[in-house]
């Protein structure tokens, strides 16, 4: 198949499964397009996604925050207790000369995390507003960027295996940014990793794009 420009590939969207290229077809709100040899879902148009998203990126952004300020578990060895923090763990690793690792962490565990849920946050909202055609352009580029290095759900995978390790040898108390970090780890994974991009992209065209086209007739 030959295309006559580089627009005519807005037309088109490849399986991310089997790398068949489909012809992107209007579909109506609530329904998904599906591929036609492996059955992966392709693209899907669901308005409710605007309110979905933009109320779950505020709550992730509060648990986040919760999870940046409490102690994440207390250890009692021998009498002995220490609290562990997100923050304090990073300061940690520049206070011993770990300075690749420490940057490398204060990105992965805090910049990056923080970054794409205040990106989504905004982005819902323009959705919402209908507002903002070059700014959420700009932000859903950024976006692609970014999401692929949030890992505080490595992060968290990390403490757990590092928990049952001690379990034998000190008292643990989980604290509030420990159940925090979990439920901010829960929400990601629903927007980060189910929600796919070509949704957002369509979403932008469906409300912003659309609002505009019809504020200009």
């Amino acid at each position: 198949m030959k295309l006559k420009n580089e627009d005519e590939l807005d037309h088109y969207v490849l399986c991310h499964k089997c790398f068949t290229l489909h012809k992107k077809m209007p579909i109506h709100d609530g329904a998904k397009a599906c591929c036609s040899e492996c059955g992966a879902i392709l693209y899907r148009y669901d308005t409710r996604l605007v309110d979905y998203g933009l109320s779950l990126s505020i709550t992730g952004l509060i648990f986040f925050f919760l999870a940046n300020i409490f102690p994440l578990v207390e250890v009692d060895i021998l009498g002995s207790g220490q609290q562990i923090t997100i923050l304090k763990t990073i300061y940690s690793l520049f206070e011993n000369g770990f300075y690749i690792v420490g940057i490398f962490c204060t990105f992965l565990i805090f910049i990056f995390p923080l970054l794409v849920f205040l990106t989504n946050t905004i982005l819902f909202l323009l959705f919402k507003l209908g507002r903002g055609v070059a700014l959420s352009k700009r932000l859903l580029l950024l976006l692609r960027l970014v999401s692929t290095w949030s890992m505080l759900d490595i992060f968290l995978i990390s403490i757990m295996v590092a928990l049952v390790k001690l379990i034998g040898y000190a008292q643990i108390h989980m604290g509030i940014a420990f159940w925090s970090l979990a439920i901010f780890v829960l929400i990601d994974i629903y927007i980060v990793k189910r929600v796919d991009l070509s949704e957002l992209w369509l979403l932008r065209k469906r409300t912003i794009l659309q609002k505009e086209l019809n504020d200009r007739n």
